[in-house]
């Protein structure tokens, strides 16, 4: 079939950021792995359960249970939170809009490319990811321990995430209202001392040290006067150019909007 023949569009655009767009949307790529975070540290800073402790079910596992018939079942291999009955968690991320390595929208896009399960929303700075416990805890590994997470520039937040879109502080940090973490100058650290939610951990969790300004320029999805202008990519101008007329001029008088 022709379809299948074709080369999948992810992202259009032959210029640097749109290639790291697509690189970030193409399920086939591997991230490099820049840190390693021990489960029970990731378990302390999701704050869901303690270290050791068994999955909450809501349901029985799936091989216990007798349900009808059904093909499409048949056809769809569960994720391990699914198939043991878990709880549905959630893990919310923040992206400075200083070149953080991915940005809120661009987040839910990828979780709903890569990862299996996953319910996700967009607020202004923020991305939510409600899935299966103990998925949740494997996809936030890989969302953590790799290129995807900046310690300055990136932070796991529950609640009150107010501020990523402000001024870094003096060691190049996004302010956290709630002050989750803080940068340890004398070991070049960003280290964590409270979960998502605020609450205060029983230990110290370094997530490794931040990443140069040019490198995480040379990695930026995001257009602008210090990456790639806009304007100057002429096949994603294209596209979003033209989204972009129509939401303003359609906002305030969809007449204006040329069919």
């Amino acid at each position: 079939m022709r379809w299948m023949a074709e080369k999948l569009n992810i992202y259009p655009g032959a210029d640097r950021v749109a290639e790291r767009r697509r690189t970030i949307l193409d399920k086939n790529t591997k991230f490099r792995e820049l840190r390693e975070i021990p489960d029970e540290d990731l378990i302390l800073l999701l704050g869901h359960r303690n270290p050791g402790e068994r999955y909450t079910s809501v349901h029985p596992p799936l091989d216990e249970l007798k349900e009808p018939a059904d093909p499409i079942r048949e056809l769809i291999e569960p994720t391990p939170g699914a198939r043991g009955g878990d709880r549905i968690r959630y893990v919310q991320f923040t992206d400075s809009v200083y070149h953080s390595p991915v940005t809120p929208v661009f987040r839910g896009r990828m979780y709903h490319i890569r990862y299996r399960g996953v319910d996700t929303i967009s607020y202004s700075g923020r991305e939510l990811m409600e899935v299966r416990e103990r998925d949740l805890e494997l996809y936030t590994k890989e969302l953590i321990e790799t290129e995807l997470f900046d310690p300055a520039r990136t932070a796991i937040r529950g609640i009150t995430v107010h501020g990523s879109a402000m001024r870094l502080d003096e060691d190049g940090l996004m302010f956290d209202a709630r002050r989750r973490y803080m940068y340890d100058r004398e070991k070049g650290l960003v280290i964590y001392t409270k979960n998502q939610m605020a609450i205060p951990i029983d230990k110290s969790i370094p997530v490794g040290s931040p990443r140069s300004d040019e490198e995480l320029k040379s990695d930026s999805i995001i257009y602008g006067l210090d990456t790639v202008r806009c304007r100057d990519a002429e096949e994603v101008w294209e596209v979003t150019g033209k989204l972009m007329e129509a939401n303003v001029k359609g906002g305030f008088n969809p007449g204006l909007v040329e069919r």
